[in-house]
């Protein structure tokens, strides 16, 4: 036998990823496999099968950041062994947690800001459930000084992503969700009021209603609660979830007053994994002052080594994503977030000039003002030939994701298409969805035998 044909390495080298044993017959997928497979195989599987998910950069339904810098990548693969709860192990990781925490709230307003207190979480769902819970215990401890009874707590919101519901199922909270009209799409002073009693723990307007983009209005809210205070003695406090504007707001809208310079804002959250544009599994919350934060909500750990407090809903997780937030507010600064929303918000405005263009459309944000982005709905009265299922349906056969669903209980008739525009959405990509826009109108229209979905058919087949 020929000498190299007895060499295992030249053997190796020469093997071909998708002509190898390894690929030849398929690998169990709801079991282990029996024996062991060549990294460059598993890894072939594995990106092979991931090439079937939607494109994340045309998926304008998500408020998550999906393109970053190269030097995030690098600092997110640097990270991998970092624990973010072991604060005893990884001290600097500790420390630079701590300096976001402090430049988020001084972003936010706080008074006194280096003595203020905040954590990082994985998202902004979790942040607004640790903030719901600060709340929560406040209230407690304030019913229970006052010997009045404590079991039946409220939170007063109005169109609310679905952490809210979560933190009212879970932690046994009655949510007040107040009801959508035609005309008025977010929670009003008047109706923040309207639905506060002894039982309320708090008020909760959010900066960038997920349904519409647009910001609730947590100055005049504020204000009404002051009044209600004035007339009644009763003292609700305010947790502002800005999950996605607390990044846009302080760099479009600075003269906006929303947060901390507003003594009734206890908390605030945000994400960092959205318009912070960090990757995804990073979120913050911060208390206007240490008193807001109940001790009994801290516990301090002592097995990883030193005594270590932490608030959160979860444990070990990556510490990647705090380090990376950390580099993006020191790489970019005030100036570079401004430059960064305020082209995200130059395109959603050339989008939403254009879409209203199109004819059959009414915008009911056009991105100008709350966050950056685009939502509209087929003008009142006109049948276009299609439903926005449809069109929402056509454009993901050209790879867009635009989500297409009904407003909140009492506006269910309301139909409407959403589309985010975040970092990494250039204007030439706005050019490319309104091109694909119009050719699936077009093929909509070149189909009148087509028979429509309703919302009810259309929601079934969605899911």
């Amino acid at each position: 036998m020929p000498l190299h044909a007895r060499n295992p390495i030249r053997d190796h080298l020469m093997d071909d990823v998708y002509a190898s044993n390894d690929l030849s017959l398929a690998i169990p997928k709801y079991r282990m496999p029996a024996g062991e497979h060549d990294p460059r195989s598993a890894h072939a599987v594995v990106q092979d099968e991931l090439m079937l998910d939607g494109n994340s950069r045309l998926n304008l339904a998500t408020f998550c950041q999906t393109w970053v810098e190269p030097e995030v990548r690098s600092l997110m693969g640097e990270s991998l062994d970092k624990n973010m709860i072991d604060k005893d192990e990884y001290p600097q990781t500790a420390e630079i947690e701590s300096r976001c925490v402090h430049m988020i709230a001084d972003l936010w307003h706080a008074p006194h800001h280096a003595n203020t207190i905040g954590c990082s979480a994985t998202g902004s769902s979790e942040a607004a459930m640790l903030g719901g819970l600060a709340l929560k215990w406040r209230w407690r401890e304030k019913r229970r000084a006052a010997g009045a009874p404590a079991d039946r707590p409220n939170l007063v919101c109005g169109p609310v992503q679905v952490c809210w519901h979560k933190f009212a199922r879970y932690f046994d909270v009655e949510l007040r969700e107040v009801p959508l009209e035609p005309g008025r799409l977010m929670l009003t002073p008047e109706e923040a009021v309207a639905h506060c009693d002894e039982n309320t723990i708090g008020v909760v307007p959010t900066l960038g209603v997920t349904f519409t983009l647009k910001y609730e209005p947590v100055a005049e809210i504020c204000a009404a609660l002051d009044d209600l205070q004035a007339r009644t003695g009763l003292d609700v406090p305010v947790h502002v979830d800005a999950a996605s504007g607390g990044f846009v707001a302080p760099f479009l809208q600075p003269d906006l007053v929303w947060d901390f310079r507003l003594p009734r804002v206890k908390s605030i959250n945000a994400s960092g994994h959205k318009y912070g544009l960090t990757p995804l599994g990073c979120g913050w919350v911060v208390w206007r002052e240490k008193a807001d934060l109940p001790d009994d909500l801290i516990f301090h750990v002592d097995y990883l080594g030193g005594d270590l407090p932490t608030f959160a809903l979860n444990f070990s997780r990556p510490g990647g994503q705090v380090i990376c937030q950390y580099y993006n507010l020191i790489r970019l600064g005030r100036e570079g977030y401004r430059k960064v929303q305020h082209a995200c918000r130059e395109t959603a405005a050339f989008l939403a000039d254009h879409v209203a263009a199109m004819g059959p459309f009414d915008l009911i944000h056009d991105g100008r003002d709350g966050l950056p982005g685009v939502c509209w709905t087929i003008k009142p009265g006109t049948d276009p030939g299609f439903t926005l299922y449809d069109l929402a349906d056509r454009l993901r056969y050209h790879g867009w994701q635009v989500p297409t669903y009904p407003l909140r209980p009492h506006c269910e008739s309301t139909l409407i298409q959403r589309a985010l525009v975040r970092h990494g959405f250039s204007r030439d990509l706005a050019k490319v969805l309104l091109r694909d826009l119009r050719a699936s109108i077009q093929f909509l229209h070149d189909r009148p035998n087509r028979v429509p979905l309703g919302p009810a058919e259309a929601e079934g087949y969605h899911h």
